[in-house]
């Protein structure tokens, strides 16, 4: 799973979908891979500038990926940055998430990167925007349009569970119902 820039300026940039909805569906993204115990990469641009610093429930929720987040020096396209793109080939999977704060800067370039690579790639639309809804919609578009598949923060919550009634379901169940709740 790759995280990118969920970072607390860029995330007040976003306007095609409320930020607790935002901020609540990447928190249950890195809570679920937490539990399911699955590779995750992080990675933020210019943090000591506007994007800010990663969302610090991050830091406490994957400890270990915060710790070695890819602090990029402002390339748009994650995968252009050397330290990045190693960090993703390093997890040995072919089949990768990717969030991204704003759908047409930060998801669309590594998304569409990736699939010319041969990674089959999802996308979680809703653990994203963008600071217009046509921007928004632009964005998903092109990266269908590429190959890209996209998918909703539920939807793949469920696809990676498969099994509701393993042990790390029924936490990842709680996990689903708190931020329901929330």
């Amino acid at each position: 799973m790759l995280l990118i820039d969920h970072q607390v300026g860029t995330m007040s940039w976003v306007k095609s979908i409320p930020l607790d909805e935002l901020k609540r569906n990447t928190l249950l993204l890195a809570k679920t891979a937490g539990i399911l115990k699955l590779p995750v990469v992080l990675t933020s641009s210019m943090e000591d500038h506007a994007q800010g610093p990663l969302l610090s429930e991050l830091g406490q929720i994957l400890p270990d990926a915060f710790a070695a987040r890819i602090k990029r020096v402002g390339i748009v396209n994650a995968m252009d940055d050397e330290n990045f793109a190693a960090a993703v080939r390093a997890t040995g999977r072919k089949k990768l998430v990717i969030a991204g704060v704003t759908n047409d800067v930060c998801t669309v370039f590594p998304a569409l990167s990736l699939v010319r690579e041969g990674f089959e790639v999802q996308v979680v639309a809703d653990a994203g925007g963008s600071p217009s809804r046509i921007g928004d919609d632009m964005a998903l578009r092109r990266m269908e349009r590429g190959g890209v598949t996209l998918t909703s923060t539920n939807q793949l919550v469920a696809e990676l569970v498969g099994n509701w009634t393993t042990p790390e379901s029924s936490q990842v169940v709680q996990v689903v119902m708190e931020a329901l709740q929330a």
